[in-house]
């Protein structure tokens, strides 16, 4: 049996694992999440803060400023809670790491409820 060894120069597997890390990175998430919080319908497709300040304002004293940070993950989406003072809610129980949201789940930030339509 002969075997045959095609050697690739590691220069040309830096320049394709440049190419594929480029694509990857220019290529919008096809992903979104469409969230109602306050009677409004929101949709994000890149990660996304909520609070009192932020890309999902949430006007509620009970809010921090920054409170919860939305993110796009291996095709899923996730929510975690950014030390905020009262906590982030999922479903009624509180987090303390980043958890996987799905269509129906309620967070609560202060006391305002956030449901997910769809992600």
């Amino acid at each position: 049996m002969l075997w045959h060894y095609r050697f690739v120069a590691s220069t040309d597997l830096d320049r394709l694992a440049q190419t594929a890390y480029e694509a990857h990175r220019s290529a919008p998430p096809t992903k979104g999440i469409i969230v109602q919080a306050g009677g409004q319908t929101h949709t994000f497709h890149t990660e996304f803060t909520a609070g009192r300040q932020g890309s999902l304002v949430i006007s509620d004293e009970h809010a921090s400023s920054h409170h919860a940070l939305f993110q796009l993950a291996h095709g899923y989406w996730f929510v975690q809670d950014l030390d905020s003072t009262n906590g982030t809610w999922l479903n009624n129980r509180r987090i303390y790491q980043a958890q996987r949201l799905k269509k129906g789940d309620k967070i609560k930030i202060g006391r305002t409820v956030v449901a997910v339509i769809s992600a």
